[in-house]
């Protein structure tokens, strides 16, 4: 995505709730003569569907990984998210007690990542009145019933002694949650660990902050505060349980890491530095990020690599190679080497087994299995290189991966159509794929939806990897998932040409302050989470795919005029006619299952005659799965996550041809039995 699209944090406003319906679909199935066809050819064998088409593409940005589905709750645990002040921490004391906080980088712990710690002076402290630190969290900390909580941080004190007490309480401090106590910290640096557990009369909340207390008056010191809620799969640093459902439920083929952005960095030294991302917590220093905020690197390497693992996905991974976002260049040649070793080394930390360099260090890290690793991206948005010198770049980067991993699949950033449609020269050295972004509003998407029926069938396969109707905010409404829909009937009817694609941003934390980027995939809180209109498009989408192309034509669509806007500088375009239906069809040639996708953009219903040439024998009763709303405008939302989802409903009277009325605003898979 392009850094001139950054928009300012906003306030998310919620909408009241309302229970999600999930009524019947009424399906017409009657003869009635309609203006507009859609003709599937079954007799003729279109292309192969990739199995590959959907995935995903994440990067750190409106709190993703820190605040998102990296399932640490403690913000800023390290000290280093502010250098003046201890950000998000705040000292806990009553009109009996007294104390003070501030940062210290006099007292780093040896061996480790660690340089900048909190300074607790515990002025005055005596039983029942207690002073400590608290974390707010991200936006909160979650606080559910019968839930177990895995909390750590690296303490010393001034040897004047007394216990800790470890909380989990609200806001206030007036209700505790959960709570556990540490003995006497002692003179030097050593990890404490303790479990914290809520019981069952606990109401949901995320008014809570986490806190360290101690009642005896003393100095202490604080680093890598961590406090973990239950995860995904168990694992000691890993996922958000609820976020990795609402993946996994995608069936994505694939994740496309460590980002756009987030990989290149403002410049070279905060490119993501994967080696950096490895080993123990403890190891890792964090860097700036891309999008306003630090990342803690909790979500390293291998932690994006056990993500594909537990999503049965493959990882897409991306190698930086040598552009940074403000436009800070590294030429082909000497200069570059460094880097292009630093890739080769990160797929060996991927694919080698345990006896070379960086095999070995992942079994170090916890996982002696190399993973299953196809495709590379050579770099992000070279486009945007003002110095032309990504052919040079590239070509250094494939010859050196190629040499050492031929069967390894390159994408170039460049070399595709750019986003004004324009087709860039290709590298000297041919890629497998090229990928090209696509940022648009939704009838601008819904224009473009036939861009790959005329684009050139020679040279490398597509790979759409930043794709999104920006429509709606924070995630996004119906009428960009109208938008998504008509982009995607186009991936599918061109699935020849388009083999991999994968919508962007991904994840949106709704609180206030947390976005970046409006108009996004998944939206969550510090409690709770929900799919986007757009989510659950791409999902029928992906559940239904197919692998092959069924042939379609459609004649007698209306359409709607549409205005393009004005280029700076620039003539006015004139109005374009957009139609007002997009098709796809697919066949699942295991079952004889054929999957029409039917996308109704406009305000009425449209009735359509569908033809099915060849079909020696049609299963009288079919499947309409659809997804549909009355105001284009309306969303999901945290108060109400399922006020636009899929409904399935029986299909009768089906045959050779036959009528069906789409409704207004929807996206329509039908499933028909075609032999």
């Amino acid at each position: 995505m392009k850094p001139a699209d950054k928009n300012t944090p906003r306030t998310v406003a919620r909408a009241s709730a309302r229970p999600a319906l999930f009524a019947a679909l009424s399906v017409l199935t009657t003869m009635t003569r309609a203006d507009t066809v859609l003709t599937l050819d079954t007799t003729k064998t279109g292309a192969a569907v990739s199995p590959m088409l959907y995935g995903l593409m994440t990067e750190e940005i409106n709190h993703s990984y820190d605040g998102g589905i990296y399932a640490e709750l403690i913000q800023n645990r390290i000290f280093k998210d502010n250098a003046q002040t201890p950000a998000h921490w705040s000292v806990v004391q009553d009109n009996e007690s007294a104390a003070a906080i501030t940062l210290d980088e006099t007292q780093p712990i040896a061996g480790t990542a660690l340089t900048t710690c909190l300074r607790l002076n515990a002025i005055r402290a005596s039983a029942g009145h207690a002073v400590g630190i608290a974390n707010d969290g991200y936006w909160g900390i979650p606080v559910m019933p019968r839930t177990m909580y895995r909390a750590s941080f690296w303490a010393k004190g001034d040897g004047k002694g007394g216990p800790l007490t470890v909380r989990i309480e609200s806001g206030d401090g007036t209700k505790t949650f959960a709570t556990a106590r540490v003995p006497k910290i002692t003179g030097e640096w050593r990890k404490y660990s303790v479990t914290l557990k809520t019981d069952s009369a606990v109401a949901p909340t995320a008014n809570a902050r986490f806190v360290i207390r101690t009642e005896t008056p003393q100095t202490l010191w604080f680093n890598l505060v961590s406090l973990f809620p239950p995860t995904f799969k168990n694992r000691p640093n890993g996922n958000r349980i609820d976020l990795m459902q609402t993946l996994i439920a995608m069936q994505p083929a694939f994740l496309r890491l460590p980002g756009g952005n987030y990989l290149e960095g403002e410049t070279v030294a905060t490119r993501f530095p994967w080696k950096q991302t490895l080993g123990p917590l403890e190891m890792r220093p964090g860097h700036s990020g891309t999008w306003g905020y630090r990342s803690s690197d909790g979500m390293g390497l291998l932690e994006y690599m056990q993500w594909c693992e537990d999503m049965h996905a493959e990882p897409l991974l991306a190698v930086f190679a040598g552009y940074a976002l403000k436009h800070e260049t590294i030429a082909a040649g000497p200069a570059l080497q460094p880097f292009v070793d630093e890739a080769l080394d990160e797929i060996e930390y991927v694919t080698g087994d345990i006896r070379t360099k960086w095999g070995a260090q992942r079994a170090k890290d916890g996982h002696p299995k190399p993973f299953p690793l196809n495709y590379v991206e050579i770099g992000n948005e070279d486009g945007f290189d003002t110095q032309k010198t990504y052919d040079g770049r590239y070509t250094q980067f494939a010859d050196a991966i190629r040499a050492r991993y031929p069967r390894l699949k390159l994408i170039s950033t460049v070399g595709g159509k750019d986003g004004l449609g324009q087709r860039q020269p290709l590298t000297s050295r041919i890629p497998d794929l090229v990928d090209e972004h696509y940022y648009q509003g939704a009838l601008q998407m819904m224009d473009n939806a036939a861009r790959y029926d005329s684009y050139p069938r020679t040279g490398p396969k597509i790979f759409v990897g930043e794709w999104a109707t920006r429509e709606g905010s924070p995630t996004t409404n119906l009428i960009a998932a109208l938008g998504d829909a008509a982009w995607m009937t186009g991936m599918e009817r061109n699935a020849d040409i388009v083999t991999m694609s994968c919508y962007a941003p991904l994840f949106v934390n709704v609180s206030p302050g947390a976005m970046q980027w409006r108009s996004d995939l998944i939206g969550y809180d510090a409690l709770t989470s929900y799919g986007s209109p757009s989510y659950w498009a791409q999902k029928i989408f992906r559940e239904y795919l197919g692998d092959q192309v069924v042939p379609l034509t459609g004649t007698g669509i209306s359409t709607q005029t549409w205005q393009p806007a004005t280029p700076r500088n620039r003539p006015t375009p004139a109005p374009k006619q957009v139609a007002t239906l997009f098709f796809s069809a697919t066949r699942a040639t295991k079952d004889g299952k054929i999957y029409l996708k039917v996308v109704n953009t406009i305000g009425t219903a449209q009735t359509v005659r569908i033809d099915l040439t060849g079909a020696q024998k049609i299963a009288p009763n079919g499947t309409a799965v659809t997804l549909r709303s009355p105001q284009p405008t309306d969303t999901n939302s945290i108060t109400e996550p399922t006020k636009i989802v899929p409904v399935t409903g029986k299909v009768t009277g089906l045959g050779p041809r036959f009528s069906y009325s789409f409704p207004p605003y929807s996206v329509t898979v039908m499933v028909l039995s075609v032999h």
